[in-house]
């Protein structure tokens, strides 16, 4: 869009850029910069046009933009052009993630890419390196504390390491996706330690004040992150003599996006991961980024803009990534993460369906799908070109950020229903085979989460504890089952490293004094890869698991109706413990899939008949594309064993 105000600061701004950028090829830029340059201007202006630097403020995001894009390699540049003319490449049912730890997974960096081939072998061709920058060694917080947002720990390997990987993974068709935790830096990074030195520039990146009068205020709203370990929101440093924001953990101190240099700062960190080989970029902790008294300081109108400002100007220097919002908050909040326009996704392309994971969880938990359905029906749909990140497991503790009306319509009260579940997942619950253990327990509300690692959750590790051949099966197919709802329902499946072998929990953790306070250590493994060899071996569950997701990444992979397009129709059955919906080609007409899961123990029934009267799904001859095998069927029941899922059609080829 032409505006002469935008456009003329503009031209003032590009005769001003240092005349070695102004040498360079700047022809795409120059493009870019012009058919975005009114939204920037309008975005920096809403959140920094009051102040009286502005225009030099706005002289140096251009100049950030143009140098990291003079930076930017001749093979990133060619996928930015490719992925411009294919601006929906990442709605397509190909992709399938892995979120891994490189120390974990595979030692270092040169480990990693080393096993690219049983990452392949498996089908994944999108990568998850969980955060490996530099970090306090006592006091990381699993990667998220970052003392250097320009180097990686030297213990994983070197920058010019991961150039290399990415470059292979490039040549192998794996997208790359690398973490820049936005909204907070570890006490120990250089403007912090400015900061302390009473450097004021550097107190302005942080919350600083010089009593408690504003912390008071800020408090009275704010809840608590991680109760038991670090209560309330703020940290006094002594060396300063000054109060500091610290939402998450004391020597994390968060960043202040009121001021615009920090914006800039973060933006340019943005734009040199992208410029490593990054496809796409996980921001951490988007809900934060604004804070504002008499608030929750999250989900605040300002942090939306600060995003859509991101991403406007990363459309400008690397077009061609990506950004996930890592954004675990209510279903009515986490969609306007994908931005506000009706169509495009104007912040991220990606966000985690939390919600979809937990409720997964419960189902396990009780057994039907009865919150799962209500629920589901209560999620917003996304944005066209956006889609789901949809997952079983991760790094993180497992939330039940359930809707309490949601609760209560399908006939349970909310705090007896998530006490239930935690207990059930930990063990308390006299039937329960699962091994978790409560994370973040807050005394003062009742309040806590899970931690635990997929297959000792379900009770593989009790069973193979107890050699109870039986409870082994009904875990893998537990297993197969939950990973089968996050391939069908509609985005990109993004599987936790070790759960493809039946990783149990670790506690190993108990023995580092770094970590031993912080039980969802017990979920981050060092993979052992002799284990991962029994995957050849028939018969033992990491060869049923690996080889069960194996065959199921490929069939989804060759479903078009998977691709990602709004293409779900949730279908209400009578059977409470099924959950069904059908995924149609968006591409062919009369081309659906219709995905049955059985959440019980035992066998369960769907009467297809009610589907084809209700219009939803013309039935021939059924076929499970994920087996090959035609269901069993009494009359025109469909009979769904326990723990069991189908992706049927009724083509006789596909």
């Amino acid at each position: 869009m032409y505006e002469q105000v935008s456009h003329s600061l503009l031209n003032d701004i590009l005769d001003e850029l240092k005349p070695d950028i102004r040498k360079r090829d700047l022809r795409h830029f120059y493009t870019r910069l012009g058919a975005n340059f009114y939204a920037i201007y309008s975005l920096f202006h809403h959140l920094y046009g009051q102040r009286d630097d502005f225009k030099q403020q706005m002289l140096r995001l251009v100049e950030v933009m143009a140098v990291q894009y003079t930076k930017r390699n001749t093979d990133l540049k060619r996928l930015d052009v490719e992925r411009e003319n294919d601006h929906e490449w990442f709605l397509n049912q190909q992709w399938v993630g892995m979120a891994l730890y490189t120390d974990g997974f595979a030692g270092n960096l040169k480990g990693v890419q080393s096993h690219l081939p049983y990452i392949q072998e498996l089908g994944v061709n999108m990568m998850h390196l969980m955060p490996m920058l530099e970090c306090p060694a006592g006091a990381s917080d699993g990667g998220y504390a970052v003392s250097n947002f320009r180097d990686i720990d030297e213990r994983v390997g070197t920058l010019e390491e991961l150039r290399d990987l990415a470059k292979d993974m490039r040549r192998r068709n794996i997208l790359l996706t690398l973490d820049v935790v936005v909204n907070h830096t570890s006490d120990e990074h250089a403007w912090a330690q400015k900061a302390r030195e009473g450097e004021k520039k550097f107190q302005d990146y942080y919350y600083v004040f010089d009593n408690r009068d504003i912390p008071d205020m800020f408090e009275e709203t704010m809840p608590e992150v991680f109760p038991e370990t670090s209560p309330g929101n703020f940290t006094f440093d002594e060396t300063m003599n000054k109060w500091v924001m610290t939402v998450f953990n004391s020597y994390q101190w968060d960043l202040n996006y009121s001021n615009p240099a920090v914006f800039i700062e973060m933006l340019d960190i943005i734009l040199f991961w992208a410029n490593q080989g990054a496809d796409i970029v996980r921001l951490d902790a988007v809900a934060f980024l604004w804070k504002k008294i008499g608030t929750t300081s999250q989900n605040e109108r300002e942090a939306h803009l600060i995003l859509q400002l991101m991403k406007d100007c990363s459309q400008v220097t690397a077009p061609g990534v990506l950004f996930i919002a890592e954004a675990i908050v209510a279903p009515v909040e986490i969609i306007k993460y994908f931005g506000e326009d009706a169509v495009i996704a104007k912040e991220c392309e990606i966000a985690y369906n939390a919600t979809y994971m937990a409720l997964l969880w419960e189902a396990v938990a009780t057994k039907n799908a009865k919150l799962l359905n209500q629920s589901i029906l209560s999620l917003p749909n996304k944005l066209d070109r956006a889609t789901w990140l949809n997952y079983v497991r991760c790094h993180d503790d497992i939330g039940l950020g359930f809707d309490d009306a949601d609760i209560a319509k399908v006939g349970y009260d909310p705090y007896s229903h998530r006490r239930f579940l935690v207990d059930y997942f930990t063990g308390a619950y006299d039937t329960s085979p699962a091994r978790g253990q409560p994370f973040g327990r807050n005394e003062k509300t009742g309040d806590a989460r899970i931690s635990g690692a997929l297959a000792s959750l379900v009770g593989l590790e009790a069973a193979l504890e107890s050699n109870d051949h039986e409870a082994v099966d009904q875990s893998v197919n537990q297993i197969l089952l939950l990973h089968s709802m996050i391939m069908s329902f509609g985005g990109i499946p993004l599987l936790y490293y070790g759960d493809e072998i039946g990783t149990l929990n670790d506690c190993t953790f108990l023995q580092d004094e770094n970590k031993a306070h912080d039980n969802r250590w017990m979920h981050r493994p060092k993979i052992d890869w002799s284990k991962a060899e029994l995957r050849q071996q028939h018969g033992t569950v990491e060869q049923r698991i690996y080889d069960g997701l194996k065959k199921m990444i490929a069939v989804r992979k060759s479903t078009p109706a998977f691709a990602d397009y709004n293409n779900r129709t949730l279908i209400e059955s009578e059977n409470p413990h099924l959950f069904v919906f059908i995924r149609n080609n968006p591409f062919m007409q009369n081309d659906n899939v219709l995905v049955v899961a059985n959440f019980d123990s035992f066998p369960q029934s769907l009467t297809l008949s009610d589907l084809a009267n209700r219009g939803h799904f013309a039935f021939g001859q059924l076929r499970d594309l994920y087996s090959g095998e035609s269901p069993q069927q009494f009359n025109d029941q469909l009979v769904v064993p326990a723990y069991r899922f189908y992706w049927l059609t009724d083509r006789t080829a596909y």
